[in-house]
């Protein structure tokens, strides 16, 4: 589970009402929302928030490392608040629900030197893709 607000909080940040349901409604497992869901969410418990403080917050948390934006379907970005524990995504071609996975190994040793280029390569990302259950019943 995600510990976003706990981060937040050791960190510092001004814990203002806005900013602690954003940091709310994105905190815990496999959350991916787009901006406007989490706007969606956040103006639920809040009616008060506006898309400019959502959208600046999101911002903030990316800024912060707190976040990852992550693109898993070309166009919405998504938001991630586990961006302290490395993992990769699970993706329905369907529906789209996305979930975070683990995958053994080390994609980085994976990659020949052969296929790097010269590159000094820092970082992987890799999607799975495949039919979530309740599409596959489908």
């Amino acid at each position: 589970m995600s510990d976003l607000r706990d981060r937040l909080r050791r960190r510092g940040w001004r814990m203002t009402a806005q900013r602690r349901v954003v940091a709310e409604v994105l905190d815990g497992e496999h959350v991916h929302l787009t901006a406007d869901e989490v706007l969606a969410r956040a103006a639920a418990r809040l009616p008060e928030i506006s898309r400019a403080t959502v959208y600046n917050t999101l911002g903030e948390l990316v800024s912060l490392g707190e976040v990852s934006e992550v693109t898993t379907d070309g166009r919405a970005k998504r938001y991630d608040p586990n961006a302290h524990r490395p993992h990769q995504h699970l993706v329905c071609s369907d529906c789209g629900a996305v979930r975070d996975v683990h995958p053994g190994g080390d994609p980085l040793a994976d990659l020949p030197d052969s296929e790097r280029f010269g590159f000094l390569v820092s970082e992987v990302e890799m999607i799975y893709r495949g039919r979530c259950p309740d599409c596959a019943r489908d």
